[in-house]
C-alpha cells in the first residue's frame, strides 16, 4: 500500500505535510516527499489529502472483558467499588463471556487508533484468542492473586498463565505475548511476589502490576508491612525485571527514585483515576525524575471507554491544571507516551513510531471534520481537538483491520449481541 500526498508525525514526533508513505507486507519500507520509483511494488494508492497518517497508540493498561461492565457501578470510591461491585460480576463471568467482551473491546480500541494492548484479566485463553482472530496486538497476562498459602507453581493464575505461553509461543508473527502479573499489594502475599520475581527474573519476563493507585492502598501497606507499595515490591525483588505499572498515583519521593532507577515504566490512567476519585499522577515530576511514562485507559468499567485520544487530551490538561503551568507536558511528551513509550513498555522494538524497518502499525485521521480544521499544526491538533471518532483506517502489521466504519476481521453485530446476552444472564444469576 502507499499513502501519498498526506501529512505524517514521523519518528521525531514532527509533523510533515505532503509525504509518501510505502508499506509492503508488515512493514514500513519507503518515506519520503517523492512517488518511490517501483509504484507497482505497493499495490493500492490511498489519497492522504486532508488526512493525518500517524503510528498507532499503544493502550499499557486494561481490563478488555470489563465492557461487560461499562456503567454497571458507578460513583463509588475504589475499594466499595471492587469488592462489592466489580468482584462479584467477574465471578460469574466464563471463557465465551470473555472472548466476546474482549472483541468488543478490540473493535472500540481499533476504531479508535488503538493498535495493541496490554491487558491485565482473568479468562486468558479467551481473550488472547479474541486478540489473535481480529488481528490486533496484546500483551496478555492473568491478575494473579494470593489470598492463602497455596505454592507459586500450583497458582491457578500462573498455571493458566505458563499454558498460554505454551499456546501461543512463536505465533501469529509475534503479535500475541504472554507478560506475568500481580494484580496488586492487597491482592498477594510476600512469598508470592517473591516468587513471581525469581520467575521472571529467570525467564525474563515482563511483569504487568497494579500500583499505589490510592491513599488506602498506600496507608494500609504501611500499616501491614511499614512502607509503601513501591518499596514492598521493591524488597521483593520484583522490580528488578521489566516492569509495568499502572496508575502511581500516590508515590513518594523515595518511591518515584525508585522506579526510576529499577527502569520500571508508569502508566498514566487520567480518566479512571479521576472517576473513581483515586487522584491525579504527578507526571511532570516522574518525567523530571526520569520515569518512563505510558498511557493506559484502564477498564471500560472504570472508564468508561477505550479512546485513548481522550487519554491524551485528559494526560495533557491535567497535569496543567494542577501544576498551574501550561508547560508542565508538552505536546510531544504525551503523544512520545501513547506511541513509542508504549512500544517500549510491550518490549516491540520495531513499533511504535513512523520509520522505515518498523512494523506498519498505522493509523489515519481525517481532518475535514469542523473540529480539526483548521490545521495550523497537526500535533496540536491530535492531543487537543482530535477523537477516535477522526480515526478512519487502523493497518496493523500492514493489514487493514478498520476502515471508514467497516471492521474487517470482527463481526460487530454478533459480538454486541454476544456480550449484550451475556450481561443479562449475569445480573440474572446475580439477582439484581
Amino acid at each position: 500500500m502507499l499513502f501519498k500526498e498526506i501529512t505524517i508525525i514521523d519518528e521525531n514526533l514532527d509533523a510533515k505535510e505532503n509525504m509518501v508513505v510505502g508499506v509492503t507486507d508488515d512493514t514500513i519500507t519507503y518515506i519520503g516527499d517523492k512517488l518511490p520509483e517501483n509504484l507497482s511494488g505497493y499495490g493500492r494508492v490511498y489519497d492522504g489529502k486532508n488526512k493525518i497518517l500517524m503510528t498507532g497508540l499503544f493502550n499499557t493498561h486494561c481490563h478488555m472483558p470489563m465492557t461487560l461492565l461499562r456503567g454497571y457501578a458507578e460513583n463509588l470510591k475504589l475499594q466499595e467499588w471492587l469488592y462489592d461491585k466489580i468482584f462479584p460480576f467477574e465471578a460469574k463471568i466464563n471463557n465465551d463471556d470473555s472472548y466476546y467482551a474482549s472483541l468488543l473491546a478490540i473493535a472500540e480500541m481499533v476504531s479508535t487508533g488503538t493498535v495493541s494492548v496490554t491487558d491485565m484479566y482473568a479468562h486468558m485463553e479467551s481473550n488472547a484468542k479474541a486478540c489473535a482472530d481480529s488481528g490486533f496486538k496484546a500483551n496478555i497476562s492473568n491478575g494473579l492473586m494470593a489470598f492463602d498459602d497455596t505454592p507459586f507453581i500450583k497458582n491457578k493464575n500462573h498455571l493458566e498463565e505458563e499454558a498460554c505461553a505454551l499456546k501461543f509461543k512463536d505465533s501469529f508473527n509475534g503479535r500475541i505475548k504472554i507478560d506475568k502479573s500481580v494484580h496488586a499489594v492487597y491482592t498477594s502475599n510476600r512469598k508470592t511476589v517473591e516468587d513471581v520475581a525469581c520467575f521472571a527474573k529467570e525467564n525474563n519476563s515482563i511483569v504487568h502490576i497494579h500500583l499505589s493507585e490510592t491513599e488506602t492502598e498506600v496507608k494500609e501497606c504501611l500499616e501491614k508491612y511499614g512502607v509503601t507499595p513501591v518499596k514492598y515490591f521493591y524488597n521483593a525483588g520484583l522490580l528488578d525485571s521489566h516492569v509495568v505499572a499502572a496508575h502511581c498515583v500516590c508515590l513518594t519521593d523515595e518511591d518515584m527514585d525508585i522506579l526510576a532507577k529499577s527502569g520500571t515504566f508508569a502508566v498514566h490512567n487520567p480518566i479512571s483515576n479521576l472517576k473513581l476519585a483515586s487522584g491525579v499522577a504527578d507526571i511532570p515530576k516522574m518525567q523530571e525524575k526520569g520515569i518512563k511514562i505510558a498511557l493506559g485507559t484502564d477498564g471500560t468499567a472504570s472508564n468508561n471507554n477505550l479512546d485513548l485520544f481522550e487519554e491524551i487530551k485528559m494526560c495533557a490538561l491535567i497535569n496543567k491544571g494542577v501544576k498551574l503551568n501550561p508547560l508542565s507536558v508538552s505536546t510531544k511528551d504525551v503523544l512520545r507516551y501513547a506511541t513509542i513509550n508504549g512500544a517500549l513498555a510491550q518490549r516491540r522494538y520495531d513499533c511504535g513510531a513512523l520509520k522505515v524497518g518498523n512494523k506498519a502499525d498505522l493509523i489515519v485521521l481525517d481532518t475535514s471534520s469542523p473540529s480539526m480544521q483548521p490545521v495550523h499544526n497537526a500535533c496540536n491538533n491530535l492531543v487537543y481537538s482530535a477523537s477516535g471518532r477522526d480515526v478512519c483506517l487502523t493497518m496493523i502489521d500492514g493489514k487493514i483491520v478498520y476502515e471508514n466504519n467497516e471492521f474487517k476481521t470482527i463481526d460487530i453485530e454478533r459480538a454486541i449481541y454476544e456480550v449484550n446476552k451475556s450481561a443479562s444472564r449475569i445480573k440474572k444469576e446475580l439477582c439484581l
